[in-house]
């Protein structure tokens, strides 16, 4: 069964995060974009950024993707929501998002739109979204010490 997945981004972000969202839809992934609805180069990531985490974090089979210019802002603010494990890509090795699903069961994944071309960002999600975790003992102990730290 494919997750739901919550999008959010910032202006710097938008135009990939319409792309993605585009390819999600036809590949049959239910989606729900939180924002940006509209191009506003004045408009402020937590505003989008935080719906996504808290909808992420109370649905544990739902999914995140997050975008900004380098993704760091947006993966601050998601990883302050108490359930949330966001893992940041912005380009070059692709193990870094197998792993993120893999050792740590990211439920976000972060974009940097201005580094990523599109096609990179697109094999990038496909990869996290078809990635299981491993749930082997030491991944689920060291994600549950993380949890009760927040």
């Amino acid at each position: 069964m494919k997750p739901k997945i919550f999008l959010g981004s910032d202006h710097a972000g938008f135009q990939l995060k319409e792309y993605i969202k585009r390819c999600l839809i036809k590949n049959n992934y239910e989606v729900v974009d939180k924002g940006a609805h509209s191009f506003d180069k004045l408009d402020d990531y937590p505003d989008f950024i935080v719906p996504v985490a808290k909808e992420v974090a109370k649905n544990k089979n739902a999914r995140g993707i997050i975008f900004g210019a380098s993704g760091q802002g947006e993966a601050i603010v998601a990883n302050r929501v108490k359930g949330v494990r966001v893992a940041l890509y912005y380009g070059g090795n692709m193990e870094i998002v197998r792993l993120s699903r893999t050792h740590n069961n990211a439920n976000i994944l972060s974009l940097g739109a201005r580094f990523l071309p599109k096609d990179e960002a697109i094999k990038a999600v496909k990869l996290w979204l078809n990635t299981d975790f491993r749930n082997e003992e030491r991944h689920i102990r060291r994600i549950n010490k993380i949890d009760r730290m927040t």
